[in-house]
């Protein structure tokens, strides 16, 4: 999908995968724990530096939820800010990392969203049909096979 593609479904990318959360899918056994919290921080560290005002003041997956709330109340001017960084093709801003193009930020922020709202509608199909939990047996990640 291309960039317009990411920016047009973010909202709706959003709210598919807090629709997912309220009705209770559980992301304590996936990556999504960490990687949601940290990708909702970096948007909006981006969307700061393009001129916003999101705090974020929750912890872990709790953050998307405050994120939307502000984003509500502000969307458009979010989207107006998203639209001008997506456009600037000079624009950097400093991170731990040294100096990253600002639009690449944003675009890689959109994807991520983009591929967590489809992995979340895949996993609650999962749950719908009565798919079991899935997670590492402790026995595999040692190394040690099992018996039958």
């Amino acid at each position: 999908m291309e960039v317009l593609g990411y920016y047009q479904q973010f909202e709706r990318n959003i709210g598919i995968i807090l629709d997912a959360l309220r009705a209770g899918l559980d992301l304590r056994t996936t990556p999504l724990e960490v990687s949601l919290p940290l990708e909702v921080y970096v948007l909006c560290e981006v969307l700061n530096t393009g001129g916003a005002t999101y705090r974020l003041t929750t912890e872990g997956v709790a953050r998307l939820a405050e994120f939307e709330e502000q984003y509500v109340r502000q969307e458009a001017e979010t989207e107006a800010i998203m639209r001008r960084i997506l456009e600037d093709k000079r624009s950097f801003m400093r991170t731990p990392e040294g100096r990253v193009l600002t639009k690449e930020m944003l675009i890689r922020r959109l994807e991520y969203f983009n591929e967590t709202a489809r992995l979340v509608n895949v996993m609650r199909i999962q749950q719908a049909l009565g798919s079991p939990v899935q997670y590492q047996h402790p026995h595999l990640s040692t190394g040690v096979a099992l018996k039958k």
